[in-house]
């Protein structure tokens, strides 16, 4: 396979490939390139030509939507292949990988009919002054994408950033990048201009470090781990360049009393094996009110039993682990807790028929009353729940925030103040009151606190972070 740069095909420089395994047979199924700092440092100039030259950012913000929008129909038009191409490349059920498709469009078409929507402001000011504040684009943005969700990534972290004018440079996850790769050539049939987007794959510590720490790249956005997080942030401090980083969770589930078991239970359930637990969002922790702990590990017990993984025609709970690696990461968080005497109390299955060279991990609830063990606080990023009780409101709070990481949260109660007392006093970027997601929330301005990073994206949120706020003051004659 090739890179994109300056609306060309290109081989990366070394010559060099990487294998792409199907997770769910091992089977490798087509090669990308392995690139690396030269190739990088191609894209960054192509889309920095491209940015100089006005070719995007001087059209008009309305015309920048028509080819967004243009992009997005053309993504509708080959929307089954790539949602089978996107199963067959991460291993999630054809449905979920459906699913994002429809998400990914939805990206193009909200920022396409959002991209003239983000005004300036005139601020009264002395008299004799006239002060306006404009948005103007970053320039030339990387993006360095993670693996769990690569088409969806496309759209959530590239559409805002070509709809304020941004020239970019696109580095998606090794481990899962092909329809990120058949997305931009679909980007050249919509029209978007030479070096506006330029695509490179490569391993991460190798391409994505050398996009990090470029000094003509004026923004990055990342998707991944905490620890990689920080890396990332690190380069690109080296030459003032800003960041948006989404870096996972450890998210809650907070069970009263009052709530509604019967709704709770399957969102409950759903909110951890969605995409085998490999979400930054995934809800891995269900925090329950002592009053009917036992009643609701009960029937989280039951409900997690009939959980099934397998391959994406199975149309199981959930697909594959995407490599062997991350594979035994979360076997290795599940043998460590039941050698701490961390009881399993239930598990699902494994369908039969998968392959054995399969990354399978049947999903698993656990429950503790260790609120400083690794499993009750550290991001498994497999489909393993873990239990926990609390005492009254107030420990439930404490609870909530007991770990480092802040992303998403739900209160399930059917008692008003107590929905907006915790959803004030509980720390993420997004809390739910008996719900947990809202699909892919294109609208809603998404991201994290403490260890889950900072800076938003979705919604109007997502253009401000790819955009430079400027203040004009012109004094005039009086």
């Amino acid at each position: 396979m090739k890179n994109l740069i300056a609306g060309r095909w290109v081989p990366p420089a070394a010559g060099a490939t990487l294998d792409c395994r199907n997770p769910s047979t091992g089977e490798v199924f087509a090669q990308i390139a392995d690139s690396g700092a030269e190739d990088i440092d191609a894209a960054v100039t192509a889309a920095r030509a491209a940015f100089d030259s006005g070719v995007w950012n001087d059209l008009s913000a309305t015309e920048r939507g028509r080819v967004l929008a243009r992009f997005a129909a053309l993504i509708a038009e080959d929307a089954e292949p790539l949602a089978a191409l996107e199963a067959q490349d991460t291993g999630k059920p054809l449905s979920t990988a459906r699913n994002d498709i429809t998400a990914l469009i939805r990206y193009f078409d909200y920022y396409g009919a959002a991209a003239d929507k983000l005004y300036g402001e005139v601020v009264p000011y002395l008299f004799g002054h006239s002060v306006t504040v404009v948005h103007e684009p970053h320039g030339v943005t990387g993006h360095i994408l993670p693996w769990n969700y690569p088409a969806q990534m496309f759209g959530r972290t590239l559409a805002p950033a070509l709809a304020m004018g941004n020239c970019t440079v696109l580095k998606p996850a090794e481990d899962g990048c092909a329809s990120v790769l058949k997305l931009a050539d679909l980007a050249n049939r919509a029209g978007l201009p030479d070096g506006v987007l330029n695509v490179i794959t490569g391993r991460g510590e190798v391409a994505g470090a050398a996009l990090a720490m470029h000094a003509d790249v004026d923004f990055i956005s990342f998707t991944g781990s905490p620890r990689v997080g920080q890396l990332v942030q690190k380069m690109a401090a080296d030459h003032f360049a800003g960041c948006t980083l989404e870096l996972g969770g450890k998210s809650p589930n907070i069970l009263f009393d009052d709530a509604d078991l019967a709704e709770a239970i399957p969102v409950i359930c759903r909110s951890i094996v969605q995409n085998a637990g490999q979400t930054c969002a995934a809800g891995s922790r269900v925090l329950i009110h002592r009053p009917i702990y036992e009643k609701a590990l009960s029937q989280l017990a039951e409900a997690f039993a009939a959980l099934t993984a397998g391959a994406p025609e199975m149309e199981a709970d959930c697909g594959p682990i995407i490599t062997r690696k991350q594979m035994q990461a979360v076997t290795g968080f599940v043998a460590r807790a039941e050698a701490a005497g961390t009881r399993v109390v239930a598990r699902g299955r494994v369908l039969d028929g998968v392959s054995p060279e399969g990354n399978f991990v049947a999903p698993m609830l656990f429950e503790t009353s260790d609120r400083d063990s690794e499993i009750a606080c550290e991001e498994v990023f497999g489909p393993v729940l873990v239990a926990l009780p609390f005492e009254d409101e107030a420990d439930a709070i404490r609870l909530a925030n007991g770990t480092d990481y802040g992303l998403v949260a739900a209160i399930w109660t059917r008692d008003g103040g107590r929905q907006q007392r915790l959803s004030r006093r509980v720390r993420g970027g997004q809390i739910f009151i008996n719900c947990y997601g809202a699909g892919a929330g294109i609208e809603l301005p998404f991201g994290g606190v403490g260890k889950s990073g900072h800076g938003r994206e979705k919604g109007m949120a997502a253009l401000h972070d790819f955009s430079v706020t400027k203040t004009i003051i012109h004094r005039y004659s009086t």
